[in-house]
């Protein structure tokens, strides 16, 4: 992302954010203390740390050892964090309007629906167990 759409995602990241921790800290019924009492030493203070942290783990996809070192935590710590920002970065995305179809059948309608503008498909390439004829191997 460029800085521009960086400061163009936080926004629904941040909303997307306070939704998570009003559903799963303040309405908790559990709760014996205020919300944000307690230890605070997180590395991940700030929005902007953790929209980054979660762009460069979905972008680059490090191990979790490397991920800790980079951003300053241990494995397990970085581990919480994957799972805790994927779901809110999934809302973001999706507030935005920016969430990638995920059903192939839609996905004609959704760009049929869409104004002009640029597409990308993400994909990984994966190897392919094809016959050795040649003539078997044109229908793959």
């Amino acid at each position: 992302l460029t800085h521009a759409e960086f400061h163009q995602l936080l926004p629904h990241f941040q909303d997307a954010w306070d939704q998570y921790v009003i559903q799963h800290y303040v309405d908790r019924d559990d709760r014996q203390r205020q919300y944000g009492a307690g230890r605070s030493a997180s590395t991940l203070v700030l929005i902007e740390d953790k929209l980054l942290f979660i762009l460069y783990y979905v972008k680059v996809y490090p191990l979790q050892e490397i991920l800790a070192f980079e951003f300053g935590m241990v494995q397990s710590t970085a581990n919480e964090w994957i799972q805790i920002l994927s779901e809110v970065l999934k809302k973001a995305l999706d507030h935005g309007g920016d969430l990638p179809e995920r059903e192939p059948k839609q996905l004609e309608t959704v760009l049929a629906s869409e104004a002009e503008s640029m597409y990308g498909i993400d994909g990984t390439e994966r190897p392919r167990q094809r016959p050795h004829d040649p003539e078997k191997q044109k229908h793959y």
